[in-house]
């Protein structure tokens, strides 16, 4: 058991904590007129809503819906602007969906106080009337820009974007899913249309960046980290965009040790963060603004969520 941890925390990188190549120290950003907000975020959790059992495996004794409840709570107690996001695939890959259908994990989101989350293909895994009827257990928006749900049963109940008041910050969250077609059976998405998202992007963060003046843009993507082909990933997508600081991605189950930044189209920075699945880590992202604007992304680390000694 303890080299199989170890060989995941290698994996992630040395440590519990991880921080990455652009950490400074908190003292260079003392002053009243800096504030900070604290991203916390997860992807892919597909219904682990227990530890993983201790039988010899890779992730034995990790992860799970309490400790991460308890970690979530620990770090918001330690700062006043927190967004609590999640990249989607919330549903399958354990009995508790099986059984439950998505309420459980619903209910224990909002327990844990989630401000939003994209939607996920597996989202779908019960088909679009299954997704709805587990909306009620829901205390955050589903957020997703490019899929039309028109004359389905999801009609009007996900939103575009929102935009999240936290102290004196204005941050813009929008979501972006991946095309369902080849990848959800036909009959269970049904007559959900997926829009190309690169210019649907663009339009709206132009929109929160511009008219509705937000200090920061986020993208809550189901596209994927990266791929050989030509299909749009996260990569891609932060490269084809503007007016985007950070897209938190999902999908392709890829442990990040630290984001990856990539140039835009306007040779800006964006920063791509994703922590692997099954809420075995919990992103932590902290960003300083000075001016309005983001001075500096601090801290960069990935928190392992634990339930073993070590």
């Amino acid at each position: 058991m303890m080299n199989e941890r170890r060989k995941f925390l290698k994996q992630l990188g040395a440590g519990a904590l991880l921080l990455g190549a652009n950490s400074f120290p908190l003292e260079a950003f003392a002053g009243d007129d800096t504030q900070k907000l604290t991203i916390l975020h997860t992807n892919d959790w597909h219904s682990r809503i227990d530890p993983f059992p201790m039988d010899g495996g890779k992730f034995q004794g990790l992860g799970g819906a309490a400790a991460r409840a308890s970690l979530i709570k620990k770090l918001r107690s330690a700062a006043d602007n927190v967004l609590l996001l999640d990249a989607g695939d919330i549903f399958q890959g354990t009995p508790y969906f099986n059984y439950f259908h998505g309420e459980l994990e619903m209910k224990l989101m909002s327990q844990m106080q989630y401000d939003a989350s994209a939607i996920g293909n597996h989202d779908f895994d019960n088909g679009v009337e299954g997704l709805a009827s587990q909306l009620p257990n829901a205390t955050f928006p589903l957020i997703v820009a490019n899929y039309d749900f028109t004359n389905t049963a999801m009609q009007g109940k996900t939103i575009p974007y929102k935009i999240f008041k936290k102290g004196k910050l204005k941050i813009g969250v929008f979501g972006i899913g991946i095309e369902l077609k080849g990848l959800v059976p036909d009959k269970l998405f049904g007559e959900t249309k997926y829009l190309e998202p690169i210019s649907i992007a663009n339009n709206i963060a132009a929109q929160l960046k511009n008219d509705y003046h937000c200090n920061m843009v986020i993208c809550l993507s189901h596209l994927g980290a990266k791929y050989e082909d030509k299909k749009i990933s996260d990569e891609v997508f932060a490269q084809s965009t503007k007016n985007i600081d950070l897209i938190i991605g999902g999908h392709t189950h890829t442990f990040f040790d630290s984001p990856i930044s990539y140039k835009n189209i306007d040779n800006k920075q964006v920063l791509v963060n994703q922590v692997g699945w099954a809420g075995l880590v919990l992103g932590k992202l902290d960003f300083y603004f000075k001016n309005k604007g983001i001075d500096k992304q601090a801290i960069s680390q990935q928190v392992i969520i634990s339930n073993s000694a070590s």
